[in-house]
């Protein structure tokens, strides 16, 4: 028997949390201010939520729109804040202005973690050259999953890539587990799993009131059911 897909959910407070669990979720990606594609939270909502649920938290290391790094000391120290308060699973993801991964602020945040697993998230998305990425970071401690829609555009335009990149699971560079997420809907979900595909990330899907709303746990429940128990 096949092991269960994993599914993560975007949450904003504790209400999120508390309606991702309720509805099957498996794990939650905390962010904060959607408008800006997700910044890292306030170490008082991830204990916040670390308290209500007990599903793994994701917590996101983003300063500004964009996938330039920034004020790498500032972002090291959000790492720390964060460790402090228990947090134990990180996202992150930077590249340079010609769009190749910011290997020296990925070392520099990554360093920060203390071993803490970690997803490198959309930013690969937006990579000048996504293979060249993965084969740069293949051996970077803690990495252990990609987010990713396959395309900048999200799965609708990524969906030949997340397949090619999921039949070579296991090469140098696509060891960790495809995550997949942007743009996905139900329906790209029989093919993703019948590729191998199992872990799926979902945000606006799980809001039917759109992102100034609540995450549904019945929309995650619905998602839990076509992933299967």
């Amino acid at each position: 028997m096949s092991k269960r897909a994993v599914l993560e959910v975007i949450a904003l407070d504790v209400e999120d949390a508390v309606a991702a669990q309720a509805g099957g979720a498996d794990r939650l990606e905390l962010v904060t201010d959607m408008a800006a594609d997700g910044l890292t939270p306030a170490a008082a909502t991830v204990a916040g939520i670390r308290a209500a649920v007990d599903l793994p938290v994701r917590v996101m290391l983003r300063l500004a729109d964009g996938f330039a790094a920034g004020d790498v000391p500032r972002l090291v120290a959000a790492a720390g804040a964060m460790r402090e308060a228990g947090t134990e699973e990180f996202v992150l993801g930077f590249l340079d202005a010609d769009g190749d991964v910011d290997l020296g602020a990925v070392e520099r945040v990554a360093g920060a973690l203390e071993g803490c697993r970690w997803t490198f998230h959309r930013a690969i998305d937006r990579a000048a050259d996504r293979g060249a990425l993965r084969k740069q970071l293949a051996d970077f401690p803690g990495l252990d999953t990609y987010l990713t829609a396959g395309a900048a555009g999200g799965v609708d335009a990524g969906l030949p890539t997340l397949l090619a990149e999921a039949g070579r699971r296991g090469e140098p560079g696509y060891e960790q587990q495809l995550l997949v997420g942007g743009g996905l809907r139900l329906e790209h979900v029989p093919v993703l799993l019948e590729a191998g595909i199992d872990a799926f990330h979902i945000g606006g899907a799980a809001r039917p009131g759109g992102w100034d709303g609540p995450v549904s746990a019945g929309a995650v429940a619905e998602w839990r059911r076509v992933l299967g128990d």
